[in-house]
């Protein structure tokens, strides 16, 4: 069983109010491996300038996670099956929406991963929707969350 760890520090700016609900949501997350980056609230869920435009926020980080496992399991299934992948890029997408209980929540995850290959050896449109799958099912993030998690790979051009 492996741990992962993240911390995430904020703090009240001298003099600044709080109660009132009206603080900076500005925010820093350091994982394990001493990377840190700016978090935020959305600004779609706090204005401005409570929230920060040019921060990660949660929604973002969420839908991040999983596009980045996804892509993480295609190119090791691709690998092995001796496809080279020259670029990845997917455009991944995240919708909130109420559930049954009227609760907010991101109700799907939408990746549109893009895939360029050389070599030889080019998938077939039938092998390139296999390995999004078993990417998709071999997903840690995706088999950890009730989301629903669409892949719609774009179809790389054919040389």
């Amino acid at each position: 069983m492996a741990a992962y760890t993240a911390e995430v520090l904020w703090s009240r700016a001298t003099g600044e109010a709080f109660t009132d609900n009206r603080y900076s949501r500005r925010h820093l997350l350091r994982f394990d491996g001493g990377v840190e980056v700016q978090g935020s609230a959305s600004p779609q869920v706090v204005p401005l300038p409570f929230s920060v435009v040019d921060a990660v926020d949660p929604e973002e980080a969420f839908v991040s996670s999983l596009s980045s496992c996804h892509m993480l399991w295609f190119l090791s299934l691709a690998a092995r099956q001796g496809f080279v992948v020259d670029r990845y890029r997917d455009l991944a997408e995240g919708v909130m929406a109420k559930n049954p209980a009227g609760k907010l929540v991101m109700s799907v995850v939408t990746l549109r991963p893009e895939t360029t290959f050389s070599g030889e050896r080019q998938p077939t449109p039938a092998e390139l929707q296999a390995l999004h799958e078993q990417a998709h099912d071999e997903c840690f993030i995706a088999n950890s969350v009730k989301t629903e998690v669409r892949c719609e790979p774009l179809t790389p051009p054919r040389s």
